[in-house]
């Protein structure tokens, strides 16, 4: 079995209720499913497959279950470790107070807009295969730096703080 991590687009507490978040992944036929953080991320495992097929169940069961569907994102735990040990973050100069997230696509994509792309406080700094790598310092104006990913890269994506990348690789 491998250890994986659904990562779900415009998941709040709000509009999905966790324990039956988790009950759709485990009528899925999933197992071991954890909920991490009340905010649409989702641990399993199951038996080797490619991400997309997961991603496509995992949305059915959603919207059997929930009536609804969110995006989703899959990714293995080995991967999400991998990505935290290569830091690609270390060799940016990042302002004081930055806060570090990465935005998942589904496939690489090359950005529609030259990349390094800033404003407000919010650099997309580079992108390396399906992740997107971004600093922002938190301001007044609001969540700059979705603008800045999704003018980049469209809204087919989801996006993670550094810390809960973290948490999620060591579910």
């Amino acid at each position: 079995m491998t250890r994986y991590v659904a990562l779900l687009r415009g998941v709040s507490p709000r509009n999905a209720k966790m324990p039956a978040l988790r009950r759709c992944f485990e009528e899925a036929g999933f197992g071991n499913v954890r909920t991490l953080l009340s905010s649409g991320n989702v641990a399993f495992d199951a038996r080797g497959a490619a991400g997309s097929a997961l991603e496509r169940r995992a949305e059915a069961a959603m919207q059997q279950h929930l009536g609804c569907s969110f995006y989703t994102i899959v990714r293995t735990t080995a991967q999400l470790q991998a990505l935290l040990a290569s830091d690609p973050f270390a060799g940016h100069v990042l302002p004081r107070g930055a806060k570090r997230v990465v935005s998942f696509l589904r496939a690489p994509a090359r950005p529609l807009l030259a990349l390094p792309l800033a404003a407000d406080g919010a650099s997309v700094l580079g992108c390396i295969g399906r992740e997107v790598f971004t600093a922002y310092v938190p301001g007044d104006k609001g969540p700059v730096f979705m603008k800045l990913i999704e003018s980049a890269f469209g809204t087919e994506v989801t996006t993670r703080t550094w810390n809960t990348v973290a948490r999620c690789a060591a579910a």
